[in-house]
């Protein structure tokens, strides 16, 4: 079944809604990237215009800022907690909001690496 990012066919109060029309391109959703630690490696998407989108399928390498406000670019030990979804830490997905433990300490992820194809990060002690 097609990933779709339109109307639901049922409305809040649970009653079934009777669609007037069928699935849009524009409405296309597609499966999560679920990012894993591992050898980098990107997803090239084809999306809307033509245009591309990198999902960063494996990475194991994070843009970190230290508080001096200095970037460093370091290796990805391990997850070690993630909101999202706690699942998450034992398969080593890393999504934004995630914490995990580089060379310099325990930094957060605030990028979206499914989306920009890239971890970024701050430490965070």
């Amino acid at each position: 079944m097609a990933i779709c990012q339109g109307k639901s066919t049922r409305s809040p109060s649970g009653a079934r809604r009777v669609a007037n029309r069928g699935k849009r391109k524009s409405e296309l959703g597609r499966e999560s990237a679920e990012t894993r630690l591992g050898e980098k490696k990107l997803r090239k998407i084809r999306t809307r215009g033509g245009n591309e989108k990198h999902r960063l399928a494996f990475g194991n390498q994070i843009n970190v800022i230290d508080a001096d406000g200095k970037a460093h670019t370091v290796e990805i030990l391990n997850v070690i907690e993630n909101s999202a979804n706690p699942n998450y830490v034992r398969r080593n997905i890393i999504t934004k909001g995630a914490i995990v433990e580089t060379e310099l300490g325990h930094a957060k992820v605030t990028s979206r690496p499914g989306q920009d194809g890239v971890v970024n990060g701050v430490i965070v002690e």
